[in-house]
């Protein structure tokens, strides 16, 4: 297996440890099947945990928002933070409400980011995500402003020191419990795709696109 992240200390699984992945294809895979984060850090000893849309750029997540954004202002400045994205896969029914648990999938990330000034960075970066998301749908865009770039704050997280924790199968109970006459199993969980909603000025004739009709790469099943 390849091995992109480091299991450094910061980033080691210290608690269920068994459960911990380093290498690459396990953390790539996670960020690849969600899209949202939550982002923490410190402003004047203050911490904040942020949740906010991601998506993965080769080795480096991507996050941006508003050039008044302080979240992003600040992570500008180089300041340590750290990146988690969890799914969960299902609800875990034990014998006993100690052992009740949850399947899930999560990766957690450390660094500092760095912000993403030249103009072609950007629109490669905007680029990139709108493909992430809806595979190809940029082209069919209206093409992005010199004065959206400058409004638009772009950064990046190089997934270098990284681990993955992952928990799947059916609860583990006290040996003594499997006997007792109480229901236990695993309540699958999963995100599902509806039916589309029309923008209400949508122009007249204007049918839904093929990217649309497919999301499963974003960890979406059809209804």
């Amino acid at each position: 297996m390849s091995t992109a992240a480091k299991p450094t200390q910061r980033a080691r699984v210290r608690r269920l440890p068994k459960r911990a992945r380093y290498d690459w294809d396990s953390i790539r895979a996670i960020l690849d099947a969600a899209f949202l984060c939550h982002v923490g850090y410190v402003i004047d000893g203050q911490p904040f945990v942020t949740p906010t849309c991601y998506w993965r750029y080769d080795k480096q997540v991507l996050l941006h928002g508003s050039f008044a954004s302080r979240m992003l202002k600040t992570l500008a400045e180089g300041i340590d933070v750290c990146v988690t994205v969890s799914i969960v896969d299902g609800l875990v029914l034990a014998r006993s409400g100690f052992h009740h648990s949850i399947n899930y999938r999560s990766a957690m990330l450390f660094g500092r980011a760095r912000s993403l000034d030249a103009e072609q960075e950007q629109r490669e970066a905007m680029e990139a995500c709108v493909e992430r998301f809806y595979p190809g749908r940029w082209q069919t865009l209206r093409p992005v402003t010199r004065k959206e770039l400058k409004a638009t704050t772009v950064l990046a997280l190089d997934i270098d020191e990284a681990s993955a924790k992952v928990r799947t199968g059916p609860p583990i109970d006290d040996e003594a419990d499997y006997a007792l006459p109480i229901w236990a199993g695993v309540v699958p969980i999963e995100s599902v795709q509806r039916e589309l909603e029309r923008d209400p000025r949508l122009a007249a004739g204007v049918k839904a696109p093929e990217h649309l009709r497919d999301l499963s790469h974003l960890g979406v099943s059809a209804r």
